[in-house]
């Protein structure tokens, strides 16, 4: 059983130090070590505060600040009555998480994904670097158009770490019809976490313009992505060059 250590006043680190965290803090490492784990799956019910709080010989309040933080990080979920749930990127209101493309008019609307490519090659020096892996190790790359309403809107290219999608195949992409990250966490144990974006306007080159059926030249935004798990570990680049005739890139900041 996980417990924090505690101070005479029964709740506490025993002493300061130069590397001290608040308690919620270290409940907080507590409960994100046991989410890696995966005692606890995506889409699960978690274990209440009480319980939480008698596991860790903590108080119900100490638990409760460690939940709020990583409600507000997208790790789990309260759900109001019913409790506090791990989160999944197979729920409704996780699809849109990392997925900033809005219409500029209207709800956004389901997309149609056809694969350019699909296969494993040695990743090239900055792929590697950007995924903490050695030049040459394997990497599956993809290569994907996504269209609203049959329009072919945004073009991507994905670098996955070979070691971990193994078996991730065009033919399992095609079949699966839920959200890519969802397949990634279900089928390969690997859930999204964080991300950092690079965005900049570029002008579409010949086979960008090509795919998405637009003339060369034609402005578009360009988003690098790095993709975390847990531990802060990089577990996926994405490059997406997006049309935004119609459609705009929201995000929210707080």
């Amino acid at each position: 059983m996980n417990s924090v250590p505690t101070n005479p006043s029964g709740e506490g680190p025993g002493s300061a130090s130069p590397s001290f965290r608040p308690l919620y803090q270290q409940i907080k490492a507590l409960i994100t070590q046991s989410l890696q784990s995966g005692e606890w799956k995506p889409g699960e019910l978690m274990p209440s505060e009480v319980e939480l709080a008698v596991r860790f010989k903590v108080s119900q309040g100490t638990v409760r600040k460690a939940i709020d933080e990583l409600a507000a990080e997208n790790l789990v979920v309260r759900r109001q009555g019913k409790g506090t749930f791990v989160a999944t990127h197979h729920e409704e209101r996780a699809h849109f998480r990392f997925l900033k493309l809005m219409p500029d008019e209207g709800a956004p609307r389901p997309h149609e994904n056809r694969y350019l490519e699909v296969r494993r090659i040695r990743a090239p020096a900055e792929v590697a670097r950007l995924l903490e892996l050695k030049s040459g190790d394997a990497v599956v790359y993809i290569k994907r158009v996504m269209s609203f309403d049959a329009v072919p809107i945004i073009l991507e290219e994905l670098w996955l770490p070979g070691q971990l999608f193994k078996g991730l195949t065009a033919e399992r992409l095609v079949e699966y019809k839920g959200p890519m990250y969802g397949l990634f966490e279900s089928e390969f144990g690997t859930r999204m976490i964080r991300a950092t974006e690079k965005i900049r306007a570029i002008g579409a080159d010949g086979a960008a313009a090509e795919v998405l059926n637009v003339a060369e030249g034609t402005p578009l935004l360009c988003a690098d992505r790095v993709s975390f798990t847990y531990g802060d570990r990089p577990v996926e680049l994405r490059r997406g060059l997006y049309l935004t005739a119609q459609h705009h890139y929201q995000n929210e900041l707080s």
